[in-house]
């Protein structure tokens, strides 16, 4: 009888598990960019300069080929609405060499924004848009380099219950060197709190996003807004100058309650 009881609980289980996994969702389906836009600095919105976001062999690419020095051109491949509780988790790697004349803060650098401004709202030269990045980092193949940072363009948080300003912050995780395939999840819950894992490990976590009032258009953005808490907003994936890939990139919706 206890095999039975045991049996049925593994069942159930197994069952709940997958039904957990059935409701992830993929953002990138593989073959192209379908409900994603470009917004690179100096150009349109829906201007992919220098086919900077493409999809090949199955892989979203971020590359630089096309381009004869970075000159700035910051990117952000933005993906089509809104979204305020989820978990997002994407799987990627760095790989190649920089472009030239990319900054040195940028070498194996890229993030997933998250709470972020509508790319309309963007100005034409602006390089990031407002938002709250868990920042994406590989090593150096030496040096020790936390990844799954947080990243503060225009806005602030919450952190050990004292309002955070400074522009970045560490989390605890370990160097990832090398072109190895990393996964990054975090998991975003309105205003209340945002949680970075990496390889499945807790690395970060805050609270209270929030557009910060020093910055000019971050103020724009409160008018908008209606106030400076943030509870949802857009999904973009960053080109700061060093070549990336990304295999998966998922969601999955969270209850409000």
């Amino acid at each position: 009888m206890r095999h039975i009881v045991f049996l049925l609980g593994l069942l159930c289980l197994v069952t709940t598990t997958r039904g957990v996994e059935a409701q992830w969702k993929p953002l990138f389906n593989g073959k192209d960019l379908q409900g994603w836009t470009a917004k690179i600095r100096g150009y349109e919105l829906g201007h992919n300069y220098g086919d900077t976001f493409r999809v090949e062999d199955g892989l979203l690419k971020v590359r630089y080929d096309k381009y004869e020095k970075f000159d700035r051109h910051f990117g952000h491949l933005f993906h089509e609405g809104t979204y305020s509780h989820y978990r997002i988790r994407v799987e990627y790697r760095f790989v190649d060499e920089q472009v030239p004349g990319g900054p040195g803060w940028a070498y194996r650098n890229s993030g997933l924004m998250l709470h972020g401004e509508s790319p309309k709202t963007m100005g034409l030269d602006q390089e990031f848009p407002v938002s709250i990045e868990a920042q994406l980092l590989g090593g150096n193949g030496k040096d020790n380099r936390t990844n799954a940072n947080l990243c503060t363009p225009g806005t602030n948080v919450v952190l050990n219950d004292k309002l955070f300003t400074p522009h970045c912050t560490s989390s605890t995780s370990e160097t990832y060197h090398g072109d190895q395939w990393v996964t990054a999840e975090i998991e975003v819950r309105g205003n209340e709190v945002i949680r970075h894992y990496v390889n499945g490990e807790l690395v970060l976590e805050y609270t209270q996003p929030q557009l910060d009032e020093r910055d000019e258009h971050a103020r724009e953005l409160i008018k908008l807004n209606g106030g400076i808490q943030l509870s949802s907003g857009t999904i973009s994936l960053q080109s700061e100058s060093h070549p990336i890939d990304f295999r998966k990139v998922e969601i999955l919706i969270l209850d409000e309650n």
